[in-house]
Formats: C-alpha cells, structure tokens, sequence
C-alpha cells in the first residue's frame, strides 16, 4: 500500500533524501526543515546523526536495516557522482551509470520492499536527455537526444518506472546548470571572470538551460506537494540563454570584461569527450509543465540570477 502524501501545509512531512551532503541536496534539506519536515538522510559513511541511515547505491538490498524507512511520506533521490569532476574516461562513464542508474535500481526496490512505500519519489535528472538540439526548444514532451549524456540520462529515468508501475508518484528533476552563491558552475568561473579572464566557449552560439538555486529549491518543494506534476519536469529558468548571452551576462555583473574566448578544439583538448556533451553542445529546455501547473520564478532572468547569486556570496 503506498502511503498518501500527506498535507505539507497541515502535517510534517518524513522525507528520506540521498545526495543532501552536495549543493542541492543540503539547500533542499534546510528548506525541508524550515518547514518542520523530518529528513532521512541516506549516506555512504558510518551515520553521526540520529536522522543518517547507511546505505550502499551500489548494493541490493540498498540499506542493510530497511525498518527506519517505513512511515516515509516521500524520497527525494539526489546522489551521483560529478559530470566534471573527471575526464570521462571508460572508467569513470562506468562509476557516472553505476551511481546514477544502479543506485537508483537498488533505491526503488528498497522503497517497493517496504510494507507503505512514500506517496512521492523526486529523482534527479538533466537536460542532458535531450542532447545537443540546435535552436530547437525543448518541452519535456521532445524527444530523447543521443550520445553518451543523453543516453545515461534515458537509463536515469528509466531505473524508476518500477516505482511508477506499483503507483507511486515519481517526478524526474531534469536540471539545468544550477547557479547557487556557492558551489556549482559558478565556482569554477567566477576566479576567471573576475580577473577578467573569462570569455564565451567556442562559438558561444549553444544554448544553455539554467536555474537559480534558490528556484531549484522552490520548484523541488512545489513538486513535492503538488500532485498534478509527475514523470520528466524541467528545472529551467523560463528564459534559456546562449554561451555568449551567459558570458556577457556575467562579465557585465563583476563589472569586468569577457574578451578571452575559449576555442572549441582546446576545451575539447584538455576535457575531451566531456567539452562537447556538457560545455559545447546546446541545449534549449523550457519548463512548460512547471510555469503550466503554476509555478512562479524569483529569478526567471540570467541576470537576475546571477545578482542574486553575487550578493549572497558577500
């Protein structure tokens, strides 16, 4: 029997949560407390906290002692290793499968396995599903893309329809470049822009789909309570940009300038496969179906974002 969610505006909610130690995860995690919500946090080391349960992703069953997941209103699926922590070498595009997809086999039979499974399972995804699409723009209805990101992202999605054949209700976070004060993209280019160093990535013609963090938490939120939201969701600003777009944008925020380009053939020398699926291939994703149920954006513009993001830096 799978537990109905439960009000979240009249009763707190119990949510487990893998993946709440990384940058989404620890912001949707204080929000989730700022409403009295009891988080369960799935981690991968001996537990310091009442609320941190063991689990191995990569095991069957998943958590060794199951009994401290039953009650749960709702699951919130997060963990996966960095897309540009590593070159994609072989290896590494096996740990990228095996802690997106197989993690997320063993998460849901853990949940099925349960005597009430949660009403709701929020698992994450990318834009990376669609692949590089030109200037085609992208409702969650457009087709899947090819290549290896966009193919990891179908398996992603894939790993869950166990879940949504027994009824629950599983909604796929499919994410843009999240743009947050600290962490994330704009970590590894603020140094360089600040300097005035920073510049557009090959042609700067490639469409980039993006949200704030502060969005990303409230969209998460949103879908958690709102039953008519399930299957692939866009976690994108309503206003995707270009690499140009996003460069001036940025360089016209820190008041400095963006004159130094990075030729495609050397990102795709120093990253390799990774410059083309993540840096250089373009991707215009829209949330229809967020702005359709009736969400509304804080930040539905890069350069609101980016001033938000600047001022809680300091």
């Amino acid at each position: 029997m799978i537990n109905p969610l439960v009000d979240s505006n009249s009763a707190r909610l119990t949510v487990m949560m893998s993946g709440a130690s990384g940058m989404l995860g620890v912001a949707v995690r204080q929000s989730l407390a700022a409403r009295a919500a009891t988080v369960r946090q799935l981690v991968r080391h001996t537990p310091t906290e009442p609320n941190q349960l063991l689990w191995d992703p990569g095991a069957s069953p998943a958590l060794p002692d199951r009994q401290p997941l039953e009650g749960l209103d709702a699951a919130i699926h997060l963990s996966g290793s960095s897309l540009a922590a590593h070159r994609w070498t072989a290896a590494y595009k096996r740990e990228l499968v095996s802690t997106r997809v197989q993690s997320t086999r063993n998460l849901v039979a853990t949940l099925l396995s349960l005597r009430s499974p949660p009403a709701v399972l929020l698992c994450a995804s990318a834009v990376g599903f669609y692949g590089d699409r030109g200037n085609d723009l992208l409702d969650e209805r457009a087709a899947p893309g090819s290549g290896f990101l966009a193919e990891l992202c179908q398996e992603w999605e894939a790993a869950s329809h166990p879940a949504t054949d027994a009824g629950i209700r599983v909604v796929h976070l499919r994410f843009g470049v999240v743009l947050g004060p600290h962490g994330g993209a704009l970590d590894k280019m603020l140094p360089l822009f600040r300097y005035g160093l920073g510049g557009r990535l090959g042609s700067g013609l490639q469409w980039m789909s993006w949200i704030s963090l502060a969005d990303l938490v409230a969209a998460a939120l949103f879908a958690l309570d709102n039953p008519r939201l399930s299957g692939p969701v866009n976690f994108t600003a309503p206003h995707p940009v270009t690499n140009a777009e996003f460069t001036h944008a940025l360089a016209h925020t820190l008041h400095r300038p963006a004159v130094f380009p990075a030729p495609a053939f050397a990102l795709r020398v120093a990253l390799g496969e990774m410059a083309d699926a993540a840096l250089l291939s373009s991707t215009r994703a829209i949330p229809e179906k967020l702005t359709d149920a009736g969400f509304r954006f804080t930040h539905p513009t890069i350069d609101l974002a980016l001033n938000a993001a600047l001022r809680a830096r300091q």
